[in-house]
């Protein structure tokens, strides 16, 4: 760090200009100051929900060149990064995990920027910033989950302890059309494929592909309903409320593409992604009827017919899922960096990482033996 360097930590985003945060933060939705501000705003990720936002700031000579989206948390829901059997261990020795620190985007387990700036020397500051952070507040551990590779390696360099996951995505390679990328497939799988969309389409199943400002009210009122049915058949209430969807169509209405199941002129399903940096990201969906098939072919062959129609470079998935591995997503890892504060259980969190890691690579390896694509 320079002398004109300095930390400051914030505790609203309105403290930063919003074209200057969007410019670390680069073109993928997530992290945009709008994204951000809509999920605090609306009360989704908010003290009340046990997401109370901060935002650690690296100024030079007054000008913002670095940042880090956090947020002190009292549960670990809603992070797609699991370290329960690490809070448990905590209570079972009379000390405290919760609140910890962390860096991710509420809800959404995407890999993107975490230490926003624009060069190595300045992630690595931010990474060194957030440990003095954590340890200012007395807290029991520091995580960032899903960081870009850039980060990765400045997380690394600072010491933050490694984790690997796996997540499935779809890589464009040029096709030309979906016959071009179902004739990549093998045999079996374009033949099942093949067969799982006939079906849909014989139950009278079409799609509209609406983005932006084609989306109206009905089209979001409707999406948001299949949205909710998903979470309550599966005994949850949602995450997010229906005013966070409503702004960010206000304020990113052309990152969202919203994929419409219709039955003859009724609506039965919906699946909302959002584009940016040359990709596709499934998020969320929802049906009001089952029809067989009708989850792959709206969540993933849509999408997947979407990115080669308007030339995207992949589909990312979202978490879990080893059943996409025959709709042509393949294994992908994931990270997430950990510091923890207590130097008995920082060696144990490090011994059994280096174990699972061990089991990932096996996993990954295994999952890999069944790629459906025609050998090269």
């Amino acid at each position: 760090m320079s002398p004109s360097d300095s930390f400051h930590l914030e505790t609203s985003l309105q403290a930063f200009e919003r074209s200057r945060w969007n410019a670390l933060a680069g073109d993928q939705p997530f992290v945009r100051h709008e994204f951000l501000s809509a999920l605090h705003e609306t009360g989704c990720a908010a003290p009340d929900t046990g997401w109370t936002p901060y935002f650690l700031a690296l100024r030079r000579g007054g000008a913002l060149a670095g940042a880090v989206p956090l947020y002190l948390k009292t549960h670990s829901r809603g992070e797609y990064v699991f370290d329960y059997a690490w809070a448990d261990a905590y209570a079972r020795h009379g000390m405290r995990y919760y609140p910890k620190l962390l860096s991710a985007v509420p809800f959404t387990p995407v890999t993107g920027a975490r230490l926003l700036a624009g060069s190595h020397d300045d992630r690595l500051a931010l990474a060194r910033g957030l440990i003095e952070l954590a340890q200012q507040l007395k807290l029991s551990s520091l995580h960032l989950l899903f960081p870009r590779d850039e980060d990765l390696a400045a997380l690394r360099e600072a010491g933050y302890l490694v984790r690997e996951g796996v997540q499935f995505h779809w890589r464009n390679a040029g096709y030309a059309g979906m016959d071009d990328f179902l004739a990549a497939l093998n045999h079996d799988k374009r033949k099942k494929i093949k067969q799982d969309r006939k079906k849909v389409a014989q139950a009278g199943i079409r799609y509209r592909w609406l983005r932006g400002q084609d989306i109206d009210a009905a089209a979001l009122d409707f999406f948001y309903d299949c949205y909710c049915r998903t979470y309550y058949e599966h005994g949850n209430p949602p995450y997010l409320n229906s005013g966070f969807f409503q702004r960010l169509h206000e304020q990113m209405p052309d990152t969202i593409v919203l994929i419409v199941a219709m039955q003859g002129d009724t609506p039965v399903a919906a699946a909302l992604n959002l584009q940016g940096g040359g990709a596709l990201y499934g998020r969320y969906w929802g049906s009001t009827s089952f029809v067989p098939g009708l989850h792959f072919e709206t969540c993933y062959m849509q999408s997947i017919e979407y990115c080669i129609a308007n030339k995207l470079s992949r589909l990312e998935g979202g978490a879990q899922g080893e059943h996409k591995i025959a709709r042509g997503l393949l294994p992908t890892p994931t990270w997430s960096a950990h510091w923890i504060a207590d130097p008995r259980f920082s060696e144990a969190i490090e011994d059994f990482l280096s174990r699972e890691t061990a089991a990932m690579q096996d996993y990954l390896g295994e999952l890999e033996m069944h790629a459906p694509f025609k050998p090269a």
